[in-house]
């Protein structure tokens, strides 16, 4: 196989596992969580999916990509993910940044960027660092479209409509 062979089938794979990661949004969205998901694969197999729970855990940590990395070292039995691949629908923040280090993911793969939080190329370059013992190999904008619309769609139904709007 060739090069462009094997980037084509890596392109398929990663907006494959994207999708599920959009699932994972989607649904902490009708849970009325901001639709942030995550899925780790390990070996092409999905060994966690995640989606924000901040509200229903009463839990300022439980993003999408804490939820799926705690599910994932208690399925590998390991606190380090060596080889694994996080898809995550948004840039993660600096915790969730800081997370991935101390996992030892190997990939991210990530939706739509964070440019108020993003930890990973618009606001911090943390998986990247050279101060920091493990980085990551990142690719950002897999199905960055879709991840965006879902964020979108999900606070637009939540502001408050103007004065206008709502008589017009």
């Amino acid at each position: 196989m060739d090069e462009s062979s094997s980037l084509i089938l890596q392109h398929d794979a990663d907006s494959a596992w994207m999708r599920m990661a959009l699932e994972e949004a989607a649904a902490a969205a009708v849970d009325g969580e901001v639709p942030i998901g995550a899925v780790i694969v390990l070996n092409s197999t999905v060994i966690a999916r995640g989606r924000n729970r901040t509200i229903r855990d009463c839990d300022p940590t439980a993003h999408a990509e804490i939820v799926a990395i705690r599910k994932a070292a208690e399925v590998v039995g390991n606190y380090r993910l060596t080889g694994a691949t996080m898809y995550a629908t948004v840039e993660p923040c600096a915790m969730c940044a800081g997370s991935l280090i101390w996992a030892r993911i190997s990939r991210l793969v990530y939706g739509a960027p964070d440019t108020r939080a993003g930890a990973v190329h618009s606001v911090f370059e943390i998986c990247t660092s050279d101060t920091l013992n493990h980085r990551l190999e990142l690719c950002a904008g897999v199905l960055e479209d879709e991840s965006r619309e879902l964020m979108q769609a999900f606070f637009r139904e939540r502001r408050p409509r103007s004065r206008s709007d709502a008589e017009g």
